[in-house]
């Protein structure tokens, strides 16, 4: 799959499964971490988990496993790394005090409704 098809498949499934606030930052020009930040944010700590199965599942079943998964014990946040790709899945609360956006401001936000098909 290319990098395009993986965020894609990503922001549909985190859309499917009603995460909440789906973000997709552009970071390579920034960092050697990765090329993308997806963050997204569950409704309760049983939520955030369900989040980050649905999509380890979903891309493990096209052939695309994370290099890595960080915070699952806990759930308030979740990291997947998926090398170029790291989605981070939070927990309401943990989310708005991370404000991981405002770190990576300078970085290209990406229009996820591209990716699921609206305008």
């Amino acid at each position: 799959m290319t990098q395009k098809e993986v965020i894609a498949k990503i922001i549909k499934t985190l859309d499917a499964k009603k995460a909440e606030d789906i973000q997709a930052i552009g970071i390579k020009d920034l960092t050697i971490i990765a090329d993308y930040f997806i963050i997204a944010n569950g409704t309760s700590t049983t939520h955030t988990k369900t989040l980050a199965d649905e999509v380890e599942h979903q891309l493990t079943e096209v052939g695309v496993k994370p290099t890595r998964v960080e915070g699952y014990n806990g759930a308030s946040w979740i990291v997947l790394d998926y090398a170029d790709i790291i989605v981070h899945i939070f927990y309401k609360e943990t989310r708005d005090f991370y404000k991981l956006e405002r770190l990576w401001s300078d970085g290209e936000y990406v229009n996820v409704n591209e990716f699921l098909g609206e305008e």
